[in-house]
């Protein structure tokens, strides 16, 4: 999410993309609730970073889904590298793999955290553009509107 933040501190805040933001790590059920919410990252640290430092220990019985850019490893599932697929094969069934079919299914489970974040900036016009708050308010006013969002 976009923030606003002192000139001194902007290259921490800068992605590759060179836009400075916070990062959100959010963790979605599939209604769309958020049910954890980690917020306040420099946007320059790798999202793998971020998931590390945030969950320690995963829930047994339980899997995070990061994106392709991490690696698998215990409680956390990342898709297949190298495959992908198209929505018209989805419907004609002897022409799947497992692992096209885990990555079709895996996609329509992260998309739940996407559309979540597509909501919440949709209803909150405060987290669409930087903020002209401090930093240091800017973080709680996503975690309030990311709670505030559950209901």
């Amino acid at each position: 999410i976009k923030v606003n933040v002192p000139s001194n501190e902007k290259s921490s805040y800068r992605t590759r993309n060179g836009e400075i933001v916070t990062n959100v790590l959010a963790v979605c059920l599939p209604k769309m609730q958020f049910i954890y919410i980690l917020s306040g990252r420099e946007g320059s640290i790798a999202d793998s970073r971020v998931v590390r430092d945030a969950i320690n220990i995963p829930s047994k019985g339980f899997y995070y889904l990061v994106d392709a850019g991490h690696t698998n490893y215990d409680g956390f599932l990342a898709p297949y590298r190298g495959k992908r697929y198209h929505l018209n094969e989805w419907r004609v069934a002897n022409q799947w793999t497992t692992p096209k079919e885990f990555n079709m299914k895996y996609s329509s489970a992260r998309n739940v955290v996407e559309r979540c974040f597509g909501l919440l900036k949709l209803h909150w016009a405060i987290l669409r553009s930087p903020s002209y708050y401090p930093i240091q308010i800017q973080i709680p006013i996503i975690m309030a509107c990311c709670l505030l969002h559950n209901f």
